[in-house]
């Protein structure tokens, strides 16, 4: 159990930075840049601060452990969709094989958090029955 919560924790956090905090300190500290990755993909300059807004509040359910379990797999699959419209985005529009492949990295970072959640998850409700 402790090496599934390693696991969860180490790609949760890489996850935390660099989808919730990344963002996040671009809209504080450089907001010049807040829309830098999304208007040469042809997308409106709100688009930015929205998905940033999204990314930052499922970060926030996916790592608070005390977030229900519904809420996180909602979570999950929201971040889960944003990194797949940005590979096909970066696929259609600037073809460049660095930014194709960059959320697809960070994809199966978040496939690794979303597996070990689930099953830290499984390991409770096991040992709930037993008792």
């Amino acid at each position: 159990m402790k090496k599934y919560k390693i696991i969860f924790w180490v790609a949760t956090t890489i996850i935390i930075l660099m989808e919730g905090v990344m963002p996040l300190s671009t809209v504080i500290f450089a907001p010049e840049y807040v829309n830098a990755g999304t208007k040469p993909l042809g997308y409106p300059d709100y688009f930015a601060y929205t998905l940033i807004i999204c990314k930052v509040l499922g970060v926030l359910a996916i790592s608070y452990p005390k977030t229900p379990e519904k809420l996180k797999e909602w979570a999950y699959a929201g971040l889960t969709f944003n990194l797949i419209f940005a590979f096909i985005s970066h696929a259609c529009v600037d073809k460049n094989i660095g930014f194709m492949l960059m959320p697809l990295v960070v994809l199966a970072i978040l496939a690794v958090s979303y597996a070990y959640n689930d099953k830290i998850q499984s390991y409770g409700q096991n040992r709930l029955s037993v008792n």
